[in-house]
C-alpha cells in the first residue's frame, strides 16, 4: 500500500522538545549561493524499535529518506514522475523489448569497492528471494533472473519474462536499492550514496557524514542527522526552538500559521498525494454507471481542497497522476452539478438509498473528507453515512469489503498505478475495475516502442477511467516541510520521487 502516516501515530517521541515562546529564528535567510559545511538536523516521524537501516526493508518515510542518503538505485523518479538514470548511466532495450542492457556509472561503495554488475544482480536476487518479503519484489518480478547476466563489471543485461517498454519504472521502484554483493548485516550499512554511516540509535537518531567521493559530487553538508519526533507538533516546536533545521510532514494548518513569519520557511511539493473515494464496480449500488456519475457530480472539489487540505492542494479530475508523465490533462474538468446528479439518482432507482462510506485515520484527511462529502450529498436523494474503521486493518478491509471507501496514494508512475490497481487480478484493485479492452490497451502501451502509439493508449485508458471508472479523485495534496530560513536547496518535487527529502543538494547559510 502507499506510504502513509498510519505507522507514525501513537509512538513515543525520541526527541526532547523545548518550545521557546516568542523566540526568533536566530538564522539569517539562506544565501542564494550554495555553501559547504555544517550539520543539518532533520526531524521525521519514526518507528521506534521497528526502524531499520536495510534499504530493501524501508517502509516509513524516515527509512526511505535515510536509504536515499546512503544508497543508490539504478533509476529514480523525476519531477514529472518519469524514470531518470542514477547508477545506470544509460539503458538500451532489444528490438523486441525482452532484453535490457544497463551501463553502470563509475561509482564506488563507501568502503572503496567499485559498484559492479555483480552487485546489481545480487541486490535484485535478494529482493526477489521467494522466502522474503521486500517491497520492491512486485516491481521486479518481470525479470527473468536466471537468464540475466553480467556482461562485464559495468554492464548488466536483464532478460525479461515479457516485452516491457516501461522497464525503467521497475528500476526506479521504491526500495530497489543496490547493495554490495553478499550484504546482509545493515547495523553499519555500506552503500554508494551521498552520505556514509556514522552511528545509529534506534528510535532516536541516525548520524551520517559527507561522502567526498560520491559519483554525482560531494554533498555540501558535512553531516546529516535524522532525529525522531513522532507528533507533528513536536517536529514544529523542535524547528521553532532551534533543535532541528528541517521538519518533515507538516500540516496545512501549521503551514498557514507560519507562512508569513520569519521563524520558518514553508516548502510545498505539489501533486504529492491523491485524495479520493473508491467505488466498487462489482457489486451494488455502484455496479450502476449512472450512480457512479451521480457521485462524481455531487463532489464540490474546490470546497474539499479548501476545507480538508486547508487550500494546500489542487483540484482533481478523477484521474491519477496530475502533472505526471502521460497524464491526460486535456480531458474536461468535472464540475459539481447537483441537478444532473439528482436526475441520475432517480434514473438509477436509488432515491432514498443509504450508502456507507468507509473511512479511517489510516491516512491524514480521510475522515474529514468523508464528512465533508457526506454533507455535500445532502438533498440529492442519496444519503451517505460515514463509518470509521480500524486504522491498522483499514487498507486490507476496504480492499475486499464495502462498496464506497476513502482512498489516498502517494506518487508513482501512471503505468504503475494502472498495473497495480486497475488490471484484472491486480493486487490492490480496490474498485474491482475489470475490462478486457482496458487490459489490452495496457499490453499495447507497454509492449511498443512507438511513443505516439503508447501515448494514445495511455490517454484512452484514462478516458475510460474518467467516463466509467470507480475512483472519485477529488484533489491532490501538497507535501509540506518546514525549514529554518537559512536552509537552502530544498526541492519541491513530489513526495516519493528522487528530489523529495534529498539532502545532498541542501546547504546551511
Amino acid at each position: 500500500m502507499p506510504l502513509n502516516r498510519r505507522g507514525f501515530l501513537g509512538l513515543t517521541t525520541g526527541l526532547t522538545v523545548v518550545t521557546l515562546a516568542g523566540c526568533g529564528s536566530g538564522a539569517a535567510p539562506a544565501s542564494s549561493t550554495p555553501r559547504t559545511g555544517g550539520r543539518l538536523r532533520a526531524a521525521f516521524a519514526g518507528g521506534g524499535a521497528k526502524e531499520v537501516l536495510d534499504p530493501h526493508l524501508a517502509n516509513l518515510f524516515v527509512e526511505a529518506a535515510r536509504s536515499k542518503a546512503m544508497f543508490d538505485k539504478l533509476a529514480d523518479l523525476g519531477g514529472d514522475v518519469s524514470p531518470q538514470p542514477r547508477l545506470a548511466e544509460k539503458w538500451e532495450p532489444s528490438a523486441d523489448l525482452t532484453r535490457w542492457r544497463i551501463t553502470l556509472r563509475k561509482a564506488a561503495f563507501h568502503d572503496g569497492r567499485p559498484v559492479r554488475a555483480q552487485d546489481v544482480l545480487a541486490s535484485y536476487a535478494r529482493i526477489l528471494d521467494p522466502n522474503r518479503a521486500f517491497r520492491a519484489k512486485s516491481s521486479l518480478t518481470l525479470i527473468d533472473l536466471p537468464n540475466s547476466r553480467a556482461v562485464d563489471d559495468r554492464t548488466v543485461e536483464f532478460a525479461l519474462k515479457r516485452p516491457f517498454v516501461e522497464f525503467p519504472n521497475a528500476l526506479a521502484a521504491f526500495g530497489a536499492y543496490i547493495v554490495p554483493e553478499g550484504a546482509e548485516d545493515f547495523s553499519k550499512p555500506v552503500g554508494s550514496g551521498a552520505f556514509s554511516f556514522v552511528s545509529f540509535e534506534p528510535g532516536r537518531s541516525v548520524l551520517l557524514k559527507r561522502n567526498a567521493d560520491y559519483w554525482e559530487g560531494a554533498p555540501l553538508l558535512d553531516e546529516l542527522e535524522f532525529v525522531i519526533a513522532n507528533e507533528e507538533s513536536a517536529r514544529t516546536n523542535a524547528l521553532l526552538g532551534g533543535q532541528v533545521e528541517y521538519a518533515h510532514d507538516l500540516t496545512p494548518t501549521t503551514a498557514r500559521s507560519h507562512a508569513s513569519g520569519d521563524r520558518m520557511t514553508i516548502h510545498r511539493a505539489p501533486n504529492s498525494a491523491v485524495q479520493a473515494f473508491a467505488m466498487k464496480l462489482d457489486r451494488p449500488p455502484f455496479d450502476n454507471r449512472d450512480l457512479r456519475e451521480a457521485l462524481f457530480l455531487l463532489a464540490d472539489r474546490p470546497q474539499l481542497v479548501e476545507s480538508v487540505l486547508a487550500g494546500s492542494g489542487q483540484v482533481g479530475n478523477d484521474l491519477f497522476g496530475k502533472g505526471y508523465q502521460h497524464y491526460a490533462g486535456d480531458l474536461p474538468q468535472r464540475e459539481r452539478d447537483v441537478d444532473k446528479a439528482k436526475f441520475l439518482i432517480r434514473k438509477a432507482g436509488a432515491e432514498g438509498l443509504v450508502v456507507k462510506l468507509d473511512t479511517s485515520t489510516a491516512a491524514a484527511g480521510m475522515v474529514e473528507a468523508a464528512t465533508v462529502f457526506a454533507d455535500q450529498a445532502k438533498g440529492s436523494g442519496l444519503t451517505i453515512e460515514v463509518a470509521q474503521g480500524n486504522k491498522d486493518t483499514y487498507w486490507a478491509d476496504t480492499l475486499k469489503n464495502g462498496s464506497l471507501s476513502s482512498f489516498r496514494s502517494g506518487a508513482m508512475p501512471i503505468e504503475t498505478h494502472i498495473a497495480q490497481r486497475l488490471l484484472k487480478g491486480a493486487g490492490t484493485n480496490v474498485t474491482k475495475w475489470a475490462r478486457p479492452e482496458f487490459d489490452a490497451l495496457y499490453e499495447k502501451a507497454v509492449s511498443t516502442s512507438d511513443q505516439a502509439a503508447r501515448a494514445d493508449a495511455y490517454r484512452e485508458m484514462q478516458r475510460m477511467q474518467h467516463t466509467e471508472g470507480g475512483y472519485l479523485m477529488w484533489g491532490f495534496a501538497d507535501w509540506i516541510v518546514g525549514a529554518k530560513p537559512n536552509v537552502g536547496g530544498i526541492s519541491t518535487a513530489p513526495a516519493n520521487t528522487l528530489d523529495w527529502a534529498r539532502f545532498d543538494k541542501v546547504w546551511l547559510g
